[in-house]
């Protein structure tokens, strides 16, 4: 498993749009992948589950996963919240 803080650098936050791109990047791995932020932990393949976390520009969240291809989803996650 790993385990990673990052800082979300997305302008907009994570609002409808953004949050549909995370999914979708989420959902090219085969490894289990959720995103924390707070005492809130959820499956980062879940479009109503990030929604809930209504995440803005600067916050920190912790993305863990687990898998065969863990290294390379956390790498992916990361890319989309700091390049966009």
């Amino acid at each position: 498993m790993i385990r990673r803080t990052i800082t979300i650098e997305l302008e907009s936050g994570l609002e409808a749009r953004p949050v549909a791109m995370l999914v979708q990047v989420a959902s090219q791995y085969d490894s289990s992948i959720y995103v924390e932020c707070d005492s809130r932990r959820v499956n980062a393949k879940s479009i109503m589950g990030m929604m809930t976390l209504g995440l803005t520009a600067g916050e920190k969240v912790i993305v863990t996963a687990e898998g065969t291809d863990e290294e390379n989803a956390v790498d992916g996650i990361e890319k989309y919240l700091t390049v966009g």
